[in-house]
């Protein structure tokens, strides 16, 4: 055992409020595995929904997995037991690169990487995630069972049927399973896709903040989910099409969960793809203040940015606002259907300027479809517009520019479309960096490099699995060498799809339960 590896997790759990610690006899143990560091696996809700979900089972005993690379033998953070012990490996899985720490978990854990390969005695393999929900291909022969679409709906199922028939053999198991809506077995394809599940009523359901621990990038806020989905219908993005319907809870319940995480926290982080589209968001606001609770969002819209919201984040001490004009040029902005002008923009950050709002960030994205050299000069000029008006009000207010290149994903009205080639990419990125005043904006920006795997991930097939197995170092070298001879990475991430073209993700539904 590595003993490093116990003595670290041991450090984590004596940090830790909320902490959920159960006997293991009698119990179905579900190793939940987020692929990722510990540090990023506790700011993501998620992680804790499923944590606090799967322990709300009587016969069921939950443990969380990370992937911090110095351990060598992935270990339990309650327990410190290795994978091998677990019944159940449930990954979570919530952005593409993280597809390649699946590969070391399972290999350092001796379990077979296959799901062919797997015997009676081996856990079964499963996962979810939006990523997967759009498709689940490159990952596939990896699992045993892909999730798709929101796990409430489908988990009261999956523990009966996991419950019943783990130790009455694998291929019963998987049988069982086969019949639970959502679940796409890779091994035992149906004729008839699965199709993504959603939950009706998010009452149903409170999703905040479990655990506590400061050693996490949140780790001063109590997190609470405000709603899933988004009516915006932006072209590139996943929200709509593995989120949907647009669904939020009510402020009875968001002002309870808040009451609850004020004992271990004092400021609230409202968590959505659209947080200010809530119809009750001026009166929640106003409630958390009353309340005594700090606030913090996660982005706001450009338009309409509300003054009284505005003010409220203000009172509530919020320390950064998000906005997201995504492109430089109005008229790339209507090609992507943002509907916001210069003057949107312009006018939104005059609102936040002289609130005492420490950091705002802008996002944008550059390789959008049709976009020429001119539209990234705009966001440029775009930048330095609204520094101007910070630095008039005195704001103090420090400005970020965020840009990512434009990935196409799977579901998504973009499909089909190009990613902009690593050189095109590269170039308008020095072109920003060379037109941002010297003073004032920090600019942030996502690698191109490693944007391109995201894209191969993201419209991948099956066979992008065998380059995830062949990786011996977990880097963009490490990529390089395994995709050579392997896979076509231009046919993947910058070729345009014909419209009659077949689509890797059509073995299951990109539509909703009706």
């Amino acid at each position: 055992m590595g003993w490093d590896a116990v003595k670290r997790a041991r450090r984590r759990l004596s940090r830790e409020q909320g902490t959920i610690v159960k006997d293991w006899g009698g119990r179905l143990p579900i190793a939940l595995i987020y692929p990722n560091s510990y540090y990023v696996g506790m700011s993501c809700l998620g992680v804790h929904a499923l944590y606090q979900l799967l322990n709300s089972y009587r016969t069921v005993v939950c443990e969380r997995v990370f992937h911090d690379r110095e351990d060598r033998l992935p270990l339990s953070l309650e327990s410190q037991r290795p994978l091998a012990d677990f019944a159940v490996l449930a990954f979570s899985l919530n952005y593409e690169v993280d597809y390649l720490n699946v590969v070391p978990l399972l290999k350092a854990s001796g379990i077979p990487l296959y799901a062919a390969e797997r015997s009676e005695g081996h856990p079964l393999v499963v996962a979810g995630g939006p990523c997967l929900t759009a498709n689940p291909l490159p990952l596939a022969p990896f699992f045993d069972v892909v999730f798709l679409g929101e796990a409430e709906p489908i988990l009261p199922g999956l523990v009966s049927r996991l419950s019943e028939g783990v130790g009455e053999g694998r291929d019963g198991l998987l049988g069982a399973l086969a019949s639970l809506p959502g679940s796409y077995l890779p091994q035992f394809p149906s004729d008839k896709p699965p199709l993504r599940q959603w939950l009706r009523d998010l009452d149903e359901a409170p999703t905040a903040s479990t655990v506590f621990t400061r050693d996490t990038e949140l780790g001063d806020l109590f997190l609470v989910e405000v709603g899933r989905g988004c009516g915006w219908g932006c072209p590139f993005c996943l929200v709509g099409s593995t989120l949907g319907p647009v669904r939020f809870r009510s402020v009875g319940s968001l002002l309870s969960q808040a009451e609850r995480g004020l004992r271990y926290r004092r400021r609230v982080g409202l968590v959505g793809p659209a947080v200010s589209d809530h119809p009750e968001i001026e009166e929640l606001l106003t409630s958390l203040c009353r309340m005594g609770a700090g606030l913090s969002v996660s982005s706001l819209r450009v338009k309409p940015l509300s003054s009284v919201v505005l003010a409220m984040l203000a009172e509530g001490g919020a320390q950064s606002i998000s906005l997201a004009p995504e492109a430089g040029s109005q008229q790339l902005r209507r090609r992507v259907k943002r509907g916001i002008s210069d003057d949107d923009v312009l006018e939104a950050v005059a609102k936040i300027a002289g609130l005492g709002i420490k950091q705002l960030k802008l996002y944008f994205m550059i390789g959008l479809p049709g976009e020429a050299d001119e539209d990234v000069a705009e966001i440029v000029g775009l930048a330095a517009r609204c520094k101007n008006i910070l630095d008039r009000a005195r704001s103090g207010t420090r400005l970020v520019l965020n840009v990512a290149p434009f990935v196409p994903k799977a579901g998504t009205p973009f499909q089909r479309l190009p990613m902009a080639s690593l050189t095109v990419l590269n170039k308008r990125l020095l072109l920003l960096k060379k037109g941002l005043p010297p003073q004032g904006i920090r600019f942030k920006a996502e690698s191109p490099a490693w944007s391109q795997i995201q894209a191969v991930l993201a419209r991948g097939d099956a066979g992008v699995a065998g380059v995830l197995a062949a990786i011996d170092e977990v880097s963009l070298a490490g990529w390089r060498r395994a995709a050579e001879g392997r896979l076509d990475i231009d046919f993947y991430a910058h070729q345009e799809w014909a419209k009659g073209q077949r689509l890797p993700w059509e073995v299951v539904q990109a539509g909703s339960e009706p």
